[in-house]
């Protein structure tokens, strides 16, 4: 118990006060946030009446103005501050959930989902930067994994709890998320320091004629690995935000049962995710990524054979498998072929990924509960992440083999994208822990998180 403590004293001083002060307001936020978002769907087709390619589509608005967002947020923080945005944002995004306890329409629905996925990105940004700001480099990749650590504990947190609350009074779990936020927003307030780098006119210029996305675009490696991984992510979206509604509709299992079902994958994560990453970065990336999409692919496809809460809960912890493999190797791979100067842009285009995902996967999801039925969103669903794993094949053909020799276990993806010379960029190993999965800050299905 003493070396215990001793350890944790140990890490307490390797960072600065600040930087748990992001931790703690993030895991506060988390728990808030997850308490309502799995259930959001559930919620608003009970208080609504509408079909669920109606309800999907709220969802689809909701992340159609974070993908917005998102482009002018890195800017923003840039221009103003970090502190700033992140105060703002999340004062404002706690304002929206306390507005949804009082939105009977689906109009207000509609505004609340478009004003909330507006406002998430830029206080997520905000923390994403603050935290490079205070952490020197050859420690960045600890402390991005202890916030993704957070912000996984919070996701495994607030959906059980949320569930319990969930058959007694939704209005409880809205007010709980927006006062998670208000707290957070209000901790920075009193005890944060703005960290921005002070920068000289020449960088200002030089930072403003690199702001285009031209030439990440024409990287075409790098956008297909991209579209490999928003394939699969609209799958893992079926699952994080339509089984609550299928689950429930179609069987009778109650968001209290639901609530354990999605913690389950963030206990799975914060056990599991460094010794799935010593394992898998062994092997060429391509080969992972098709792994894991094709561990998607069963996990999602089963849930077509389930009818009970235990099936459900199997049926998930398959996918989060794929997604121990998935979402640490594309993070690795991102950061391997970007240049250094623009790592910034390369991660902002991944960043967007679950956010395509998850407003494309409820539409298709609903589409096809409609018109065929509600097994057929699941069966839809395994066939995309087919294609997403069948896509990550053939990159893994057309990637250079390793070099021969020991510790040359990872391809040399960064001299073939065409965004820069070899070894720019971070390598598998050093960068494999750093980025946020699906479950975590919804990015998640939580505009939050991760």
């Amino acid at each position: 118990m003493i070396a215990i403590f001793r350890r944790l004293s140990q890490l307490r001083r390797r960072y600065p006060n600040q930087f748990w002060l992001v931790f703690v307001g993030n895991l506060i936020s988390t728990i808030g946030v997850s308490m309502i978002w799995p259930f959001m769907m559930v919620y608003a087709g009970e208080r609504l009446q509408l079909p669920m390619t109606a309800v999907g589509s709220l969802l689809t608005l909701n992340s159609a103005f974070s993908l917005i967002a998102s482009f002018v947020a890195g800017a923003l923080a840039d221009r103003v501050g970090r502190r700033v945005v992140m105060i703002v944002g999340m004062a404002l995004q706690g304002v929206v959930y306390v507005f949804f306890s009082f939105a009977d329409s689906l109009w207000m629905f509609a505004v609340l989902m478009a004003a909330g996925g507006f406002v998430s990105p830029i206080y997520r940004v905000g923390v994403d930067a603050m935290v490079a700001d205070l952490v020197p480099e050859q420690r960045r990749i600890d402390a991005y994994a202890l916030l993704r650590m957070g912000n996984n504990a919070g996701v495994a947190i607030g959906p059980s709890v949320g569930g319990f609350l969930a058959t007694r009074s939704y209005t409880i779990i809205f007010f709980c998320a927006a006062a998670g936020l208000l707290l957070y927003s209000l901790l920075t307030l009193l005890f944060s320091k703005e960290t921005i780098p002070r920068r000289s006119g020449s960088e200002a210029d030089t930072q403003e004629k690199r702001g285009g996305y031209f030439a990440v675009f024409a990287d075409r490696r790098f956008m297909a690995t991209m579209v490999g991984f928003t394939i699969a992510t609209v799958g893992a979206a079926l699952m994080f935000v339509l089984l609550a509604v299928y689950a429930k509709t179609q069987f009778g299992i109650p968001e209290s049962q639901y609530g354990f079902i999605m913690a389950s994958n963030a206990l799975v994560v914060v056990v599991f995710q460094m010794m799935a990453t010593r394992i898998s970065r062994r092997f060429p990336p391509y080969r992972v990524l098709a792994l894991g999409s094709l561990l998607y692919s069963v996990g999602i496809g089963s849930i077509a054979l389930g009818s009970s809460f235990l099936a459900f809960l199997a049926s998930m912890l398959i996918l989060t498998l794929g997604e121990l493999l998935l979402v640490p190797t594309t993070s690795a791979l991102v950061a391997n072929m970007a240049p250094p100067d623009m790592r910034g842009r390369y991660m902002s285009i991944y960043g967007l990924t679950w956010g395509a995902g998850s407003g494309i996967g409820p539409v298709f999801g609903g589409f096809l509960s409609d018109t065929i039925g509600p097994r057929a969103i699941w069966l839809g669903g395994a066939i995309i992440c087919i294609i997403s794993a069948a896509l990550f094949g053939v990159l893994a053909r057309r990637t250079r083999p390793p070099a021969s020799g020991p510790g040359a276990t990872e391809p040399a993806t960064a001299g073939s994208t065409g965004a820069g010379p070899a070894g720019t960029g971070a390598s598998v190993t050093e960068s494999s822990s750093v980025r946020f999965s699906p479950s975590d800050t919804a990015r998640s299905a939580l505009p939050d998180a991760a």
